[in-house]
């Protein structure tokens, strides 16, 4: 008899949570019912853009040379060229250039051939149909220089075509500390969107509440005034020193903004 209670009440207790159940699950699909055929409500934004210009003088400059030398045997145009070279590399270091801004960026050997024979009078342009015969190896080692003194440039260009170097090539300008007129570029160009978000805002009508996304472009040099790339050959690097003329390089920031408003 009082086992039969137990489980009768135990029944009851078990129905009743259920039944609590199904009515709070019920609650909800009824309340769920405001949002069918809505969408949550998309986030406003303002997007706004802002440029920054530094205009410097470039304090650096950087050209390469190469030294070339032929012969039938590799150690002797070896030999010639690392003369060469060396006398080169003393005249830069002797006129103020830092071991730390001359770096070896290439040295090459090969070997030349010539054809001897008849030339082919069948093909345009025609040339010689003979067998090849090895005319010499030739070694070229190419070296990147950097001059911290600006106005010694057309001086190191002039000095090392008449100690024998065969092609200087590259002559450009730039800053020392270049990342740090990128920065105040970039400063600039955000100050000006900044600004231009709260004009914006105001506007509106509305109130600037984060920032959801930023994109930066620019960095990059606009040269005015300045010497163009040049390439020298041996012949024509010696006597009067060149005028380098430098002038004005201008770094551009490009920045946008993406803000929340409400």
């Amino acid at each position: 008899m009082f086992e039969d209670q137990k489980v009768k009440k135990s029944v009851v207790i078990t129905l009743a949570l259920l039944a609590l159940f199904l009515a709070v699950k019920a609650v909800g699909e009824v309340k769920s019912f405001r949002f069918i055929g809505s969408y949550p409500q998309a986030q406003s934004v303002i997007t706004v853009s802002g440029k920054g210009e530094v205009i410097a003088v470039p304090d650096i400059a950087t050209f390469s040379f190469s030294v070339t030398e032929e012969s039938l045997i590799v150690k002797t145009a070896q030999d010639e060229a690392a003369k060469t070279t060396n006398a080169i590399l003393d005249f830069l270091k002797q006129n103020g250039v830092a071991e730390r801004d001359i770096k070896t960026n290439g040295y090459n050997i090969y070997p030349r051939y010539e054809t001897d024979g008849k030339m082919s009078p069948a093909i345009y342009p025609p040339y010689p149909t003979g067998p090849q015969r090895l005319a010499a190896y030739v070694v070229t080692q190419s070296v990147t220089v950097k001059v911290r003194k600006l106005e010694d440039a057309g001086k190191l260009l002039s000095g090392i075509g008449e100690i024998g170097a065969t092609d200087i090539s590259g002559l450009a300008f730039d800053f020392d500390k270049r990342d740090e007129l990128v920065k105040e570029a970039r400063d600039k160009a955000i100050m000006e969107a900044r600004k231009e978000a709260a004009k914006l805002s105001k506007s509106l009508g509305v109130r600037l509440v984060r920032i959801v996304s930023y994109n930066e472009g620019g960095g990059y040099p606009i040269y005015y005034g300045k010497a163009e790339a040049m390439s020298v050959r041996a012949s024509d690097a010696g006597g009067i020193p060149p005028e380098i003329p430098v002038g004005e390089d201008k770094i551009i920031s490009n920045v946008s903004i993406t803000y929340e408003v409400k």
